[in-house]
């Protein structure tokens, strides 16, 4: 995967490297001057130098470190997305990706508050433009495939080409466990990683000790839209990350109980699992989710 950051790096030791080769120089066309007098100078100079240099990277961290961004769907790590669009604007961001060989944009959803209203989500996720889209008059064929997760740094900015774009910072859960560990509340991490257990250890209040995973999949086996729906689905999203890595679980149980396209049996918890700020919170939004699935999909708790 292609770093966004990378030639802000480049360009960062380049510019550093002109820069002392400069000042060098203009050591050397001082040296007639007194000592004092041209440390005093040297350091004005060095300053401007600096001055220059910094916002010149930050300039080029600006550029490089902002995403186009699409509102469409709230997609979690690991879920494709195949869809048939006639929105000019997606097609024309859709080929200036692949013409810059880089296929990426950033996905956002929407969340409904309490007022009702629908609000955009400052958290997404990174996707990649997988194959080659088809392109005709009645608009585009593309699959998108969802990784790093991100959130939103300051505000949403006209690129002046249609769409918006934003700088962003992508999440690392990993990262965020270990800042948890560190924090104050040192043993939410644990206490997440003996929850994530339970989503596969087998469960005595399930027919034959399935684990709540397993007994899902029998029923969404029973109630998928397609034959192979779910064959399909678990294939796309690989083997379920081990409970020691407890957010990226629980991301992984989101994406099967809310799947693309959605089969209607279970609560959209994915806006939930992208805006929590913690892994224990993640977890139990995934618990949460797909025991209430269950019961929906074997008739003893109807949601809907």
């Amino acid at each position: 995967m292609v770093s966004v950051l990378s030639s802000s790096k480049g360009i960062f030791w380049s510019t550093l490297l002109m820069v002392l080769s400069i000042s060098t120089a203009f050591l050397s066309s001082q040296s007639h001057l007194p000592m004092a007098t041209r440390n005093s100078q040297f350091a004005a100079e060095n300053d401007d130098f600096m001055a220059a240099l910094r916002t010149r990277v930050k300039e080029v961290e600006d550029r490089e470190s902002k995403m186009a961004l699409v509102v469409l769907d709230s997609m979690l790590p690991r879920q494709v997305l195949k869809i048939q669009v006639k929105n000019d604007l997606l097609k024309a961001l859709v080929k200036e990706c692949l013409e810059n060989e880089k296929p990426f944009f950033g996905m956002l959803g929407l969340a409904r508050i309490s007022t009702g209203q629908q609000v955009h989500l400052k958290n997404g996720v990174e996707v990649e433009i997988i194959g080659k889209p088809e392109f005709d008059d009645d608009g585009m064929k593309l699959e998108l495939k969802a990784g790093r997760r991100f959130s939103i740094l300051g505000e949403v900015d006209n690129a002046g080409v249609g769409w918006t774009e934003a700088r962003v910072e992508f999440l690392d859960s990993h990262d965020q466990e270990e800042e948890e560990v560190s924090g104050e509340d040192r043993f939410g991490v644990a206490r997440a990683i003996a929850k994530a257990e339970s989503l596969t250890s087998p469960n005595m209040n399930m027919p034959d000790n399935l684990s709540l995973v397993d007994r899902w999949i029998q029923l969404a086996k029973e109630n998928e839209r397609s034959p192979g729906q779910i064959e399909r689905l678990l294939e796309e999203l690989g083997e379920i990350p081990a409970p020691h890595e407890p957010s990226e679980r629980a991301f992984w149980v989101g994406a099967l109980i809310n799947p693309i396209p959605a089969m209607g049996v279970a609560m959209e918890i994915r806006p939930q699992l992208l805006i929590a700020k913690t892994a224990e919170t993640r977890v139990q939004h995934a618990l949460d989710g797909i025991l209430k699935s269950i019961k929906h999909m074997d008739g003893s708790a109807k949601m809907f």
